[in-house]
């Protein structure tokens, strides 16, 4: 039994880059990859932060890990990231799409920096390391896994979360399109829709008097903890997800439903 789990869920042998995984839900990420057995490229701008969760994970884990500068605004930056990755460690099977900002406001009250700066991380950078992911392991002829995060905004919406629920329904309906062209090159591509689980981007919105408000509504009538997210991710990871392409699995303690 433990063999028939380790074959369907281990990632001994593979190549996990997270980007975005100097906090929150992508060091969560890089974490859990790396207790699964899999070596670990930790991106994200914040140098100093990746390269400490980077020598953390080595030690407690015993996988190789490598931090490189990453912006998704950046395409250049992108390309350097995977190719110091291929170079290092092997090119990656696995890619957390991570990177994400939030600027909750209420609608009239939205800038058009706001606007772009909201899509130029979370659809456009999102975009951009899908489609050199995609690139480098059709070259390696590996296949993989791409795992955008979305959200349950998504999916639905909210109050003063037009522009981030604009992004991330962006993101579910491109996780979408990659997954059909990409699937025939054993490319899979699937997202995970977070329900709210407090990070640095939303600590001040869900501790605001609306916030709080809203999850004492949801059916959980609490935050996510980061560990729940997990198990999505590694399934979605893993030889378990062969044939899973192209979802947006909601994680979120049926806040989405009472969306719907």
């Amino acid at each position: 039994m433990n063999n028939y789990v380790n074959d369907l869920f281990g990632l001994e042998g593979q190549v996990a880059l997270v980007a975005g995984a100097s906090s929150g839900i992508g060091a969560e990420f890089a974490r859990a990859l790396a207790s699964a057995g899999a070596d670990v490229v930790l991106g994200a701008r914040r140098a100093d932060r990746i390269e400490a969760l980077a020598e953390d994970i080595a030690k407690a884990t015993g996988r190789k890990t490598l931090a490189v500068s990453l912006d998704v605004t950046d395409r250049a930056s992108v390309e350097a990231a995977f190719e110091k990755a291929k170079a290092e460690l092997g090119v990656p099977t696995i890619v957390c799409n991570n990177a994400g900002i939030a600027r909750p406001n209420w609608a009239l009250e939205d800038s058009e920096e706001d606007w772009d700066a909201t899509m130029n991380t979370n659809l456009k950078g999102m975009w951009r390391v899908g489609q050199i992911a995609a690139k480098a392991m059709l070259e390696n002829g590996k296949g993989g896994s791409i795992i955008n995060t979305a959200s349950i905004l998504g999916l639905g919406v909210g109050p003063q979360q037009l522009t981030y629920a604009t992004s991330k329904a962006g993101v579910v309906q491109m996780t979408r399109a990659m997954a059909i062209e990409w699937q025939r090159w054993g490319i899979r591509v699937n997202a995970i829709c977070p329900g709210y689980f407090k990070t640095e981007i939303n600590d001040a919105f869900l501790d605001s008097e609306l916030g709080q408000r809203m999850l004492a509504q949801s059916p959980a009538k609490r935050a996510g903890k980061l560990a729940e997210l997990v198990p999505a991710m590694l399934m979605l990871a893993s030889p378990a997800s062969s044939f899973t392409t192209g979802v947006a699995l909601p994680v979120d303690g049926a806040h989405s439903v009472r969306l719907a």
